[in-house]
């Protein structure tokens, strides 16, 4: 499973991986410049090998946005499942995240390829620039999914996006192998069934018989 965190600088995304892999809470990182992390992880009963891109921050939702998303084009081409992160405290990282929306359409324009919008540092209220129901609102309009967490507060909270994550897009899988099986299987003519002939012919004999 080949998931990707993108997001403006500072909202969080080194912090939630590293949470999900280890639950473990590390507030302060480096810049990134595009971690790759990779773990076994229970899922349903199983252990899917999950490869998670950590992604460098959106500097400006303006020109310049637009060339630090080229330079994540590889990991967006990549990945199959995508976490669009920002800060509730940071309302310029909220206005980022539909250019990063759009970006992954069009490298990935088949609708099914699952795409959560998460809104970080819900324990900050007291600095809050962007309601819930902002969140929510364009989650609605793009047609993902929303949640609003805290990753300093909550391992559950980051554990259930991550894994949700993970399931949508092992579905995705399963559904692909099986239309390539489908689509490989050249339709023979159909051999006779043996039994079916011996009983024909134990038909014909028994007329004969008669």
């Amino acid at each position: 499973v080949r998931l990707a965190v993108l997001g403006a600088r500072g909202v969080g995304k080194s912090a939630m991986i590293v949470r999900f892999l280890t639950k473990r809470f590390i507030g302060d990182y480096e810049p990134n410049t595009g971690n790759l992390y990779s773990r076994l992880v229970p899922l349903e009963g199983d252990h899917v090998a999950v490869q998670i891109q950590d992604t460098p921050g959106c500097i400006q939702v303006q020109e310049d946005c637009v060339q630090v998303l080229d330079s994540l084009s590889w990991g967006v081409k990549w990945a199959e499942g995508f976490l669009l992160v920002y800060s509730i405290t940071d309302y310029s990282s909220y206005q980022s995240v539909r250019p990063l929306y759009q970006h992954i359409r069009k490298v990935h324009p088949d609708a099914r390829t699952p795409i959560i919008i998460v809104g970080n540092k819900a324990d900050l209220l007291h600095a809050r620039q962007v309601q819930a129901k902002e969140g929510l609102q364009l989650a609605n309009e793009l047609g993902s999914l929303f949640l609003e967490i805290s990753t300093s507060d909550d391992t559950q909270g980051v554990w259930d996006v991550f894994q949700y994550l993970c399931r949508e897009v092992s579905k995705l899988q399963h559904a692909g192998s099986t239309d390539k099986r489908r689509s490989s299987i050249i339709p023979r003519p159909k051999s006779p069934n043996m039994q079916d002939l011996k009983r024909r012919f134990k038909q014909a004999l028994s007329s004969k018989v008669k």
